[in-house]
């Protein structure tokens, strides 16, 4: 009784409401240390970014320190356990900072980055709601007194980098043979559940 292949393609884009609901449910606990960061998602070979039609109106090229790309950023926030917080997708060329206030809005503590989200205005904003943004120093920045336990937790850092690479190569949510904008996000969706839902996440 099962559907055919392309029956079952078409219904895919009805799933994407009660995903969301379900990922929602898988939302990790309020521990008060928290990991941000953006995960690169290519939509196709930078190459072929003017032939290619499926995201034409969506991703955007941009630059990051693995060179020029095409596509999509996946940003997320996990806890120092490695569970999923909060998500935005955007597409590839916006600020890694824009999205962030969005992220935690519900969340108190600390919170570490990458040296793309130093600026003095989303620090302050997230202190206005109890949550301290530590991020790396540029080297043309002056050196600032850390506490030794914030410098122990930045070195942890890497979870989050783990957390993508569990995502890339486990959960499959980085492929180029998407036929629709709807099936593209039923895949993270899916990708972002397959994860949550592993008993060991880092």
């Amino acid at each position: 009784d099962l559907v055919s292949y392309s029956r079952f393609v078409t219904l895919l884009k009805s799933t994407m409401i009660p995903l969301c609901v379900f990922l929602q449910t898988l939302t990790g606990q309020k521990t008060g240390i928290y990991f941000v960061d953006s995960l690169i998602l290519k939509a196709c070979h930078i190459k072929r970014e003017k032939q290619h039609r499926v995201f034409k109106d969506f991703a955007k090229k941009a630059k990051s320190t693995i060179g020029w790309f095409f596509g999509f950023k996946l940003h997320l926030v996990i806890n120092d356990r490695g569970e999923l917080m909060a998500f935005k997708m955007t597409a590839g060329n916006v600020d890694d900072r824009k999205p962030a206030p969005d992220l935690v809005k519900d969340l108190m503590g600390k919170i570490f980055g990458d040296k793309g989200y130093i600026s003095q205005d989303l620090f302050e904003k997230f202190l206005e709601q109890g949550l301290q943004l530590i991020t790396r120093l540029k080297k043309n920045m002056k050196n600032k007194l850390m506490p030794l336990f914030d410098k122990l937790l930045l070195r942890k850092r890497g979870i989050i980098e783990t957390v993508n690479d569990q995502l890339k190569n486990i959960s499959q949510v980085e492929h180029t043979r998407h036929r629709s904008i709807w099936n593209f996000m039923v895949n993270i969706l899916g990708a972002l559940i397959a994860y949550a839902m592993q008993p060991k996440k880092t």
